[in-house]
């Protein structure tokens, strides 16, 4: 049996969720973090917070099996009513439980090489991320990444921290291209940790000014098309920000920046 406590950690979120929301984060984890699945003989990952309805969750395993065939997914929900209403939708590696920050996994499951927690921090205090970060990471695989972030409805835009057991790695920001006029529309979508942040005088503010002003001086590259002017702008950008990625990850419209570059000053 999973290891289900009293009552599960955390609050009930407003459940929002979209088929493909997640279409991006997701597909950056099975690239990033495929040969880390592949390499486990029994990869385990969680969908935390799934929502209302239990597509992201459905979602995540079949884009994680395009890079490691007998990755599982365990989606978790706070509500039981959501847990309930998930069932059906159970399948070959997939299955639904309550639970909360307290990731109830089982013994025989193993700890998670990936915990996924999208548009669950939103509603939380910015002081609070970091107590939920560590429960979190204590979960995880000595291999096993925490991704958490946020995105808006139909995921055109989404900004994530990916984690590792020792804490924050990395900040990626991934946009449909043809939905941007700038950069800094991205800051909406900020995760908690960063989002009251975007001020003057935080690393982040600095990050997104000078990601305006490289898009603002690659706009003559815009002629041939907004991924030859992404590309272009992060180029530029790489100059003064430790860009982590490369072009094949600028073409889907990403860039991922090391963590300690935006990191709230103290």
């Amino acid at each position: 049996m999973a290891r289900t406590p009293s009552r599960p950690v955390g609050t009930v979120t407003r459940g929002t969720t979209n088929p493909n929301r997640l279409r991006r984060m997701d597909r950056w984890i099975a690239e990033r973090h495929g040969r880390a699945l592949r390499a486990h003989p029994a990869p385990l990952a969680v969908d935390l917070g799934y929502g209302a309805a239990p597509w992201t969750a459905v979602e995540l395993l079949h884009r994680l099996r395009t890079a490691a065939a007998d990755v599982r997914v365990v989606g978790i929900e706070i509500e039981p009513a959501r847990v309930a209403g998930a069932k059906p939708y159970e399948e070959e590696g997939l299955t639904f439980r309550l639970g909360g920050f307290e990731v109830p996994t089982t013994p025989a499951e193993g700890a998670p090489l990936l915990i996924r927690a999208a548009n669950v921090l939103r509603q939380y205090d910015e002081e609070q991320v970091a107590e939920v970060w560590r429960r979190l990471c204590g979960r995880l695989a000595p291999d096993g990444l925490l991704v958490e972030g946020t995105c808006d409805e139909i995921g055109r835009r989404h900004v994530w921290v990916t984690l590792g057991p020792e804490g924050p790695r990395t900040v990626t920001f991934a946009t449909r291209l043809g939905s941007l006029e700038q950069p800094s529309d991205l800051a909406e979508r900020l995760p908690k940790a960063l989002i009251h942040r975007n001020v003057p005088g935080e690393p982040v503010h600095a990050f997104l000014r000078d990601f305006d002003r490289a898009w603002a001086a690659a706009a003559p590259y815009a002629s041939y098309g907004a991924r030859q002017r992404w590309i272009r702008t992060v180029r530029d950008l790489r100059a003064d920000w430790p860009v982590v990625d490369g072009s094949s990850r600028w073409r889907q419209g990403e860039v991922t920046v090391e963590w300690g570059a935006l990191a709230p000053r103290a």
